[in-house]
């Protein structure tokens, strides 16, 4: 084993674990401890903070750093899960959408907020991840988290579906916060795209194979 210390900034892709690519690189640097500072979804991709060795130590530091992302949000769709891997479970109109009302819509999130996280979440209850609950259609009572949201940016609105830019602080869930706008604009919504743009100071654009330390 090697006597490796440090963390690595890392552009996560689609299709993989957070828990997979902590795997391939305790492989590939051939060391005893490493784990990541805040999941991604397997549909999301963005950037990751790998702590290995004693580094380990900092997991919850790099935790609780704010971050920002770029998602995309599709009208006239809901699903069980929150985004395009789950099932549809209802369909509406959305022709009354404007960019006007999007943008309006979001201002009503910045701030302090409560959000219930979802139930496909790696979030834990009684020991268990709600995921594996919601997995075998076990639903459970979560409660109510405060989150901050700093900015919401509409970035573009194409036919049904529309780009946001939010800074937020950690714990936030923004496929819950992409129901909830749609919630209040009167219309199904769906995640579509994830990607994590940024850890506290640490951006994707810094994202390689370099071994960092403090």
């Amino acid at each position: 084993m090697n006597d490796i210390s440090g963390f690595l900034l890392l552009n996560k892709p689609k299709g993989i674990t957070s828990f997979q690519l902590v795997h391939k690189i305790k492989k590939q640097l051939n060391v005893k401890k490493a784990g990541h500072c805040g999941t991604l979804d397997p549909a999301a991709s963005g950037l990751m903070i790998v702590v290995v060795g004693k580094y380990t130590k900092l997991q919850d530091t790099f935790m609780k750093k704010d971050k920002t992302y770029l998602a995309e949000v599709k009208l006239g769709i809901k699903t069980d899960s929150g985004d395009l891997d789950g099932k549809i479970i209802s369909q509406s109109d959305y022709s009354h959408i404007t960019k006007e009302k999007i943008e309006a819509v979001c201002k009503n999130f910045i701030g302090k907020i409560s959000q219930i996280p979802p139930m496909y979440s790696a979030l834990k209850i009684n020991g268990q991840k709600l995921y594996d609950l919601a997995r075998k259609g076990i639903t459970v009572e979560r409660k109510p988290r405060e989150i901050t949201i700093y900015s919401i940016d509409l970035l573009d609105f194409q036919k049904d579906i529309f780009t946001i830019r939010v800074k937020c602080s950690s714990g936030t869930y923004i496929r819950t916060l992409a129901e909830d706008i749609g919630a209040k604009l009167g219309v199904d919504t769906v995640l579509n795209n994830l990607v994590r743009e940024e850890i506290g100071g640490y951006n994707l654009s810094q994202a390689g194979d370099t071994i960092h330390t403090l």
